[in-house]
């Protein structure tokens, strides 16, 4: 493999542990940067705000038109989501065979994030019935968000030990929560006193949305400032060209590793199903079960302080019993949530809050440990291409969930409906990551596995 590799290989030879310990340092800090974007924005604010600006837009019958296409008001968020999906599945090759290819990962951060962040920031001109605004804006950013994670992850194999990665990726999603159950804490008081700032409860949505944008834009700077992009042996031509070829390549090697695959099939499934529930959460709570803003809010904010300790606790657990089983635990966990779900009575605040609270347990955990697990997964001096794939199917093949939420919604006009299909995704999701066997996936791909996994 050494000769076959070299002209992918990464000049890690400066590497030390002080200079590795900053590093990670920052690299924690776009967690801190944009999981405000996934909560505040994503989560909490736009799926409620766009459906009510899309459902004054829309015609007697309940339908807007975007481009001419019929679409039920209460369905547009989660179509844009699905949108969104299919413009980073386009973009996030491109992305990883330029980082792989030149070893410049860092530039390409910077661009996703700051596009992401002025997307967001943009939220602020939702007023009226800008719902046409309001689903571009939402494609733009979570398109970039989903480029800029294949970039941020591809630094995980390169700054931290194999012994230490279950840790570092639980670290950067404990800030990532961190920060968003902050920003959530002043979202919750602009928004409740709204009225004693001289500001409509649109106008407080409004800065809010736009805040996060802010927010995401400012606290890059650190990991820009800290990361390091490491030389490649090679000329780096044709990169931008050769994207699609490049995931072509990728997803052709990954035959030569089909357990690696067969984790990423596993996590694909699994996923689809965790990222459907933090995107639809909120329009879930207002819409089927009739709960007020400030009740959402409150109940993303547990979401986010018990997300800290579940994802270090998580992290504990698999040091002890292995990342694998500690995930498969999670999805249990997940499946016995969505069941609760389906059958919460409406109008009900505290019951709410207590499933809430069992979803942030599980939810950075189960995330921040696939995360880790795959890393061992990846042939070294491949981070970025793999990783691309990763991301593939983290964001750019989790439209199905979002999709099927939104037809369920179109055809029955019940959104409890959609809920069955996601019990689904975390039992078939259980079933083949129980049959990849991590230990020899690790050894297969020339990796040195820690004492658990």
């Amino acid at each position: 493999m050494g000769a076959r590799m070299t002209a992918e290989t990464v000049d890690t030879a400066t590497d030390g542990p002080g200079g590795r310990l900053r590093e990670q340092r920052g690299w924690y800090f776009y967690d801190f940067a944009c999981s405000v974007y996934s909560t505040s924005v994503l989560t909490v604010f736009l799926g409620p705000y766009l459906t009510s600006v899309a459902k004054a837009a829309a015609d007697a019958d309940g339908f807007v038109h975007p481009l001419g296409v019929p679409v039920r008001a209460g369905s547009l968020f989660a179509y844009s989501v699905s949108a969104s999906v299919v413009l980073a599945v386009v973009l996030m090759p491109l992305a990883g065979a330029w980082a792989d290819r030149t070893g410049r990962k860092k530039p390409l951060l910077a661009v996703a994030a700051y596009t992401g962040a002025a997307a967001t920031a943009g939220m602020f001109f939702l007023g009226g019935e800008r719902y046409a605004l309001g689903a571009l804006l939402l494609i733009v950013a979570n398109a970039s968000l989903s480029v800029s994670m294949v970039l941020y992850n591809a630094y995980l194999p390169q700054l931290a030990e194999p012994a230490e990665r279950d840790a570092v990726s639980s670290r950067g999603w404990a800030f990532g929560y961190t920060s968003g159950a902050l920003v959530l804490v002043l979202d919750l008081v602009l928004y409740s006193g709204h009225e004693s700032f001289g500001l409509s409860e649109s106008e407080a949505v409004r800065i809010c949305l736009a805040t996060a944008g802010l927010w995401w834009g400012a606290f890059t700077l650190i990991p820009l400032r800290r990361l390091r992009d490491r030389r490649v042996r090679g000329d780096g031509t044709g990169a931008v060209g050769s994207g699609w070829r490049q995931l072509a390549a990728t997803l052709k090697d990954m035959r030569r590793h089909p357990l690696t695959l067969s984790f990423l099939l596993a996590y694909l499934v699994y996923n689809d199903g965790i990222q459907t529930v933090i995107s639809q959460a909120s329009v879930y709570g207002s819409e089927e079960l009739g709960l007020d803003q400030t009740t959402l809010i409150v109940a993303v904010l547990l979401v986010q302080v018990l997300a800290v300790a579940g994802a270090l606790g998580m992290g504990r657990l698999a040091r002890a019993h292995g990342a694998k089983r500690t995930i498969l635990g999670s999805l249990a966990v997940w499946t016995l949530i969505l069941v609760a779900g389906f059958f919460l009575p409406a109008a009900s605040p505290g019951w709410f809050f207590a499933l809430a609270a069992a979803i942030g347990l599980v939810l950075g955990g189960s995330q921040a440990l696939s995360r880790s697990l795959f890393s061992h997964l990846v042939p070294r001096g491949k981070e970025a291409a793999y990783f691309s794939a990763y991301e593939m199917s983290d964001r750019g093949l989790s439209w199905l969930g979002p999709l099927f939420f939104g037809l369920a919604y179109q055809l029955t006009g019940s959104y409890r409906d959609a809920i069955v299909s996601l019990a689904v995704f975390f039992g078939v999701g259980f079933v083949l990551l129980a049959r990849v066997p991590v230990a020899r996936a690790v050894a297969a791909a020339g990796n040195p596995a820690p004492d658990r996994i």
